[in-house]
C-alpha cells in the first residue's frame, strides 16, 4: 500500500519542495519513454513561444540597464532566437541518448555465493540556483527528466520576467503530458525565497547546483546544508612550453573564449618560460590584440614588453576570473613551476599545455590537479559539443565522483544490489 503524502505546508516555499519531493518518487516509477515525452513537450513549447520569451527578456534587459547591472550579466541575460533554438536542439538530443538508469555494472566488491552489482538511480530533488542565463533552467529540466529527478529552479532577480515565463511554459507542457505535478518547481526572490533559506532545506533537496559568478557560488556553499555541486567559469591557465607552437597557442586562447554566452573554459592566464624567443612572444601578443584582447603581465614581462602588456592590478588576480577578453601573462622558470602555479591559482576545472614533447605532456597531466586537462587542444566549452551526442550543464572543479563535465551521470548516484539464488 502506498504511503500517504504529507499534508502540504502553508509556507509556499516548503510546499513547493514537498511537491518536488513527492514528484521525484513518482518520476522514478515512470518509463524512460514517458519521461522523454516530457522533454519533447518542453522543447516544442519553448520553440512555439520564442517571440513571447524574447519580449519578456527585453523587459528584464531594460530594467537591468536602468539598475546599472554589469555588462557580463547583461550578456548572460540577453537571449536571442539563436540561443533559444540551440536550447531546443539540445533538449531534443536528450531522448536519443541511452537511459543512464538502465546502466548496470559489476560492483567493486563481490560476496562469495552471491551476485553483486551496481545500478544507477536518480538523486531525487535537484535545485538549480542560477545567475542570469535564463535558458539554463530548461537545460537542467531536460537533464532532470532524463534521469527521473525533480527540479527546483531559483533564478536571480535580473531575469525575473524571463525566468517566470520559461518556467510557466515548461510546467504547462509537462502537465499536458500527465507528468507528476511538482516535477518542476520555480521559486524567486519576489516570493520571499532567499538563497540562504532555500539551500538549508536538506529535508527535501538532494543536490544543489549553483551557477554564476564566484561570490554567488560561495554564498551557496557557505549556507548549504545539502550537498553542493560547485560550477566554475573562467580563470583557466595555459602553459606554453619551449617546444610549443605559437600559432597553436594563439588559436587555443582565442577559441577558448568563443562559446556564448558563458565562456566556461576561457583561458585567462598564460605561463611562459624564459626560453621563449622575444620575437615569438611579440607575435603572440599581436595576434591576440588584433582580436581585441586586453593583455596584462607580471612585472618582468611588462618591463620587457611595455607596448603590449599592462601591469596586473594585484597578485590576487592570478586566482580570479576576469570573465572578459583579458589574458594575463606570467614568466615561470620551468614546467614544474608552471604546474605548481596552476595548482595554486587556476579555477581547477580546465587547464592546458601547448608542447611538442610527450614527456612534458605526461608530466603536466600527471602533476596537475585540474578536472580537465587539454594537451595541444582547445578547452572551449559547449553544452552540446560538435560531433558528440553528449549534453552538459557546466563544469565542476570540486573533487569527487561528479567532478569535471556536468552531464547525465552527475544527476545520478549508485545503489549496490546483492542477489542470492534462494538457497540456504
Amino acid at each position: 500500500m502506498a504511503s500517504t503524502p504529507p499534508l502540504e505546508s502553508s509556507d509556499p516555499i516548503t510546499a513547493a519542495l514537498q511537491r518536488a519531493h513527492q514528484a521525484s518518487l513518482e518520476l522514478e516509477l515512470l518509463k524512460g519513454s514517458e519521461r522523454h515525452l516530457g522533454i519533447e513537450a518542453i522543447a516544442t513549447a519553448l520553440e512555439a513561444n520564442i517571440s513571447v520569451i524574447l519580449e519578456a527578456n527585453t523587459k528584464d534587459l531594460e530594467a537591468s540597464r536602468e539598475m546599472a547591472v554589469p555588462k557580463l550579466i547583461l550578456d548572460w541575460l540577453k537571449l536571442t532566437p539563436e540561443r533559444l533554438q540551440k536550447t531546443v536542439r539540445l533538449l531534443r538530443q536528450l531522448p536519443k541518448l541511452p537511459d543512464p538508469l538502465q546502466r548496470v555494472k559489476n560492483a567493486t566488491y563481490q560476496i562469495s555465493g552471491y551476485q553483486t552489482y551496481s545500478q544507477r538511480m536518480p538523486l531525487g530533488v535537484i535545485c538549480l540556483i542560477h545567475e542570469a542565463l535564463p535558458e539554463l533552467g530548461a537545460i537542467a529540466a531536460g537533464l532532470c527528466l532524463k534521469t527521473a529527478n525533480s527540479l527546483v529552479i531559483r533564478g536571480c532577480g535580473d531575469a525575473s520576467h524571463t525566468n517566470h515565463l520559461i518556467a510557466e511554459i515548461m510546467q504547462t507542457a509537462l502537465a499536458d503530458q500527465g507528468l507528476p505535478a511538482g516535477c518542476l518547481e520555480s521559486l524567486s526572490s519576489e516570493e520571499g525565497c532567499t538563497v540562504q533559506q532555500l539551500v538549508a532545506q536538506d529535508r527535501y533537496l538532494n543536490l544543489i547546483i549553483p551557477y554564476g559568478r564566484p561570490n554567488m557560488i560561495q554564498q551557496v556553499v557557505q549556507h548549504a546544508t545539502t550537498p553542493v555541486l560547485r560550477t566554475t567559469v573562467g580563470n583557466c591557465y595555459l602553459y606554453l612550453a619551449p617546444s610549443g607552437d605559437l600559432e597553436l597557442a594563439s588559436w587555443v586562447i582565442q577559441d577558448s573564449h568563443n562559446y556564448e554566452p558563458d565562456a566556461v573554459n576561457a583561458i585567462e592566464k598564460v605561463l611562459v618560460c624564459p626560453e621563449q624567443k622575444t620575437s615569438h612572444l611579440i607575435s603572440l601578443f599581436k595576434s591576440l590584440q588584433e582580436q581585441d584582447f586586453e593583455l596584462r603581465g607580471d612585472a618582468s614581462l611588462v618591463e620587457e614588453f611595455p607596448e603590449h602588456l599592462a601591469p596586473i592590478g594585484t597578485e590576487e588576480e592570478w586566482q580570479q576570473a576576469y570573465l572578459e577578453k583579458i589574458v594575463a601573462f606570467k614568466r615561470v622558470p620551468d614546467l614544474a613551476a608552471a604546474i605548481t602555479e596552476i595548482n595554486c591559482n587556476s579555477g581547477g576545472h580546465a587547464d592546458c599545455i601547448v608542447t611538442e614533447s610527450y614527456h612534458e605532456s605526461r608530466q603536466f597531466s600527471m602533476g596537475l590537479d585540474s578536472a580537465l586537462i587539454y594537451i595541444n587542444a582547445s578547452p572551449c566549452f559547449s553544452r552540446h559539443p560538435l560531433g558528440s551526442d553528449s549534453v552538459f550543464l557546466g563544469v565542476s572543479n570540486q573533487k569527487g565522483n561528479r567532478r569535471g563535465l556536468i552531464g547525465l551521470e552527475s544527476f545520478t548516484t549508485i545503489k549496490q544490489v546483492v542477489q542470492g539464488d534462494s538457497t540456504l
